[in-house]
């Protein structure tokens, strides 16, 4: 590796951390800290980053560096700006803001105490598990994405203990809140910051929430949002029926009605009902030495969840159906609020952008760490994350200063020797004894 090459990306790292610290101070620590998370030590709790970053002075280091994410009172949110402010500019070379995209993910825990921990659904599993979850928001373009807002789901379990809540120092104002209230939450909040808008883009843990899809909505944000097979729409040409008429007594009718003739359908059953020139084969983007393709249907309709509870009928979206030419039936479905004029194949790609967060969680649990965190903290886990995604934004602006053929950015930066023997707490032993009984298998 080129020398002056590794000299130079550590100057422009030191440079970008002074940058982010202007903020909150701290250098001092949120230097190895961050180093610590780009580094390859393995495992990125603070024990092991502190041998990495501080092999000569590892106990001080360790201290000092739990104090720092654990205990130490900076504002998360005056970090993220600052990381905004430094890493946007660098996505917004290659083309503006094309899209908010909102998403959870879970981090698999034993025991109790962890803040926000439950048996709920963890992704990184596959199933219900006891996990934390947190929910995001990225700024995205089809060059990269950067999360702009991070917060732990709290759940009601925990939102209402209030000996758990202390002990894990959760801040009186947080309540419980439903993931799609904490998202928008967070989109309200990048509204007020001035961030470049984008298109809404999440799944159908947050598309099958009508009320959710009516809020963002309401804020003046198109969105293109996955739902379930079991959501209700009316069929193209069809509709609720008006009110009752008057009787001339009484308050006049308002709502809307549906009859035993007159009924939404399910988008599944909707999408069983086309006709094979509805679908398309589409590509989307290049994959890993292909492109990405599958079958997809569009049409106008309008969404029906529960609209016998309203005055006027819901306008018109897209229903976008995905169909792989090897499934059965149907696999996916979103409603999209996006331009009845936009063509098809700019509507799926912008549809297929959500895989975006998909990369940023990979890079963020695969090479940085966020999800090997081991306080119980509210407080820790929150300034974990917001140096995970601190230095994350580095990554992004470092791709504008290397060619794409060279070693990662992670790569350059330098690792202290750690001292032969270092072990950290809790790593098994690499030469146990033989123990009897421990590799038999049953009869």
């Amino acid at each position: 590796m080129n020398i002056q090459a590794v000299e130079e990306s550590e100057a422009r790292f030191e440079a970008y951390v002074q940058a982010v610290t202007s903020v909150i101070g701290h250098k001092d620590r949120a230097l190895p800290y961050c180093k610590g998370l780009l580094v390859e030590t393995g495992r990125k709790s603070v024990e092991p980053m502190a041998a990495a970053t501080a092999p000569d002075r590892t106990a001080p280091q360790h201290q000092s560096l739990l104090h720092f994410v654990g205990n130490a009172p900076w504002s998360d949110a005056a970090v993220l700006r600052k990381v905004r402010d430094l890493t946007l500019p660098a996505l917004e070379k290659h083309s503006p803001i094309e899209a908010w995209i909102l998403d959870d993910t879970g981090y698999p825990k034993k025991g109790k105490h962890s803040v926000g921990v439950a048996r709920q659904y963890c992704g990184q599993l596959g199933k219900q598990d006891n996990c934390q979850s947190a929910v995001s928001i990225s700024a995205a373009n089809h060059h990269a994405s950067l999360p702009i807002g991070y917060r732990l789901y709290v759940p009601k379990e925990w939102a209402d203990d209030e000996a758990r809540r202390k002990k894990a120092g959760v801040p009186e104002d947080v309540i419980f809140k439903t993931k799609p209230e904490i998202a928008l939450d967070l989109v309200k909040q990048a509204l007020e910051e001035n961030i470049p808008r984008g298109i809404i883009l999440a799944d159908a843990g947050y598309g099958a929430d009508t009320a959710f899809r009516d809020a963002v909505t309401k804020l003046g944000l198109p969105y293109a949002m996955g739902i379930g097979p079991g959501a209700s729409v009316w069929a193209p040409g069809t509709g609720p029926l008006p009110p009752k008429p008057w009787s001339g007594k009484g308050r006049p009718p308002a709502r809307l009605r549906r009859d035993e003739d007159c009924r939404p359908v399910t988008v599944k059953t909707l999408a069983l009902t086309l006709k094979e020139s509805d679908w398309r084969l589409i590509n989307w983007r290049e994959g890993s030495g292909k492109p990405l393709k599958s079958r997809f249907a569009r049409l106008r309709a309008r969404p029906a969840h529960e609209d016998f509870r309203l005055n006027e009928p819901r306008p018109e979206e897209w229903l976008v159906i995905e169909w792989p030419e090897d499934a059965d039936e149907p696999t996916k479905y979103w409603f999209s609020t996006l331009d009845a004029g936009l063509s098809f194949e700019t509507l799926v790609d912008i549809i297929k952008l959500r895989w975006r967060i998909e990369r940023d969680y990979h890079d963020l649990k695969q090479e940085l760490g966020l999800g090997h965190y081991e306080g119980r903290g509210w407080r820790g886990f929150h300034h974990h994350a917001t140096l995970c995604i601190a230095a994350y934004g580095f990554l992004i602006c470092e791709r504008q200063a290397i060619p794409p053929s060279e070693a990662s950015p992670a790569a350059r930066l330098k690792k202290p020797a750690i001292p032969d023997g270092y072990k950290p707490r809790g790593s098994p032993n690499p030469h146990p004894a033989p123990q009897a009984g421990l590799h038999r298998h049953p009869a």
